[in-house]
């Protein structure tokens, strides 16, 4: 039965981030060590691995990378007058309604969805998406941001290497790949976990701009999507983790790089928890029509 395949998707996702929750709000851990060692060692580790893997052909995913770019910016065209009507902050509200959980969430969801094979199509709108975040959304708070502090990032780092590799046929040597992916493995279950544990710190008094993220990011992406599908060369695995790419939430690093720039952090916080708890309902629906 459908729903309960789904069911069976979408549970281990949310009840890492449930457990992640009540760990947050039991113990209150500072995860920031965890959360720095997952974006400089254990993710870049992950995308080294798979972009370097030999049955991932670059080429293959280009009209892919292009239909994730127009679902990151189309959103923000479209999330940019509904702001404005709203009398919210731009700057506050278009960036979670561009950049979304394509790493905590969609990563975990490709593998539980579609199996290992669509790891590789996950990461291609993984590495678009964030790709983006480091680019365009610092540009989007700071005008003044320097190129080369974004090529320093290691997921940035990892992704030029990792596709170095496959374009060229180089293979990395079997132990030292043995050890690459057992680092990459572990990132994904800490993605979800630390995204729970930050959901604790939101202010629930500014419900009322998080209410609207949670109907506009995954309503804007899907629409994306649906326009612009038709117009690619996509394999039907890509065209349905597509659809659940346009879906996704709001990703927590919006928060983290709201209040690195002080762009009212409390209400992006608001955003992105009551957009996650959305997804709830989001996420099945978008399943629903890509697993049928």
């Amino acid at each position: 039965m459908l729903l309960l395949r789904i069911f069976g998707i979408v549970f281990p996702v949310f009840a890492i981030v449930a457990v992640g929750y009540l760990y947050g709000r039991w113990r209150k851990p500072d995860l920031t060590a965890a959360n720095q060692l997952n974006m400089t060692v254990l993710l870049p580790a992950l995308l080294f691995h798979v972009l370097s893997g030999r049955n991932f052909n670059l080429a293959e995913y280009g009209p892919l990378a292009a239909a994730a770019a127009a679902v990151v910016l189309g959103s923000g065209l479209l999330a940019w007058p509904v702001a404005r009507l709203a009398g919210i902050a731009p700057k506050t509200f278009v960036p979670p309604m561009m950049f979304t959980n394509s790493g905590n969430m969609g990563l975990p969801l490709a593998v539980f969805a579609f199996g290992e094979r669509a790891l590789p199509v996950a990461v291609v709108l993984f590495i678009v998406e964030n790709g983006l975040h480091f680019t365009l959304g610092t540009w989007m708070m700071d005008r003044r941001a320097h190129w080369l502090n974004i090529l320093k990032q290691p997921i940035v780092v990892a992704t030029l290497a990792g596709i170095a590799f496959s374009l060229t046929g180089g293979s990395v040597p079997k132990p030292v790949g043995a050890a690459i992916e057992l680092l990459g493995q572990a990132s994904i279950p800490l993605l979800l976990f630390s995204l729970g544990a930050r959901l604790t710190s939101v202010d629930l008094r500014l419900w009322r701009a998080g209410a609207l993220g949670a109907v506009v990011c995954p309503a804007t992406g899907v629409l994306i999507v649906l326009l612009v599908r038709p117009f690619l060369d996509l394999t039907p695995l890509q065209a349905n983790l597509l659809l659940v790419f346009g879906a996704l939430p709001p990703a927590v690093l919006n928060y983290l790089v709201a209040e690195q720039y002080r762009q009212e952090p409390g209400k992006v916080a608001s955003i992105v928890m009551l957009g996650n708890l959305g997804a709830f309902v989001s996420i099945p629906i978008a399943l629903a029509f890509a697993l049928d």
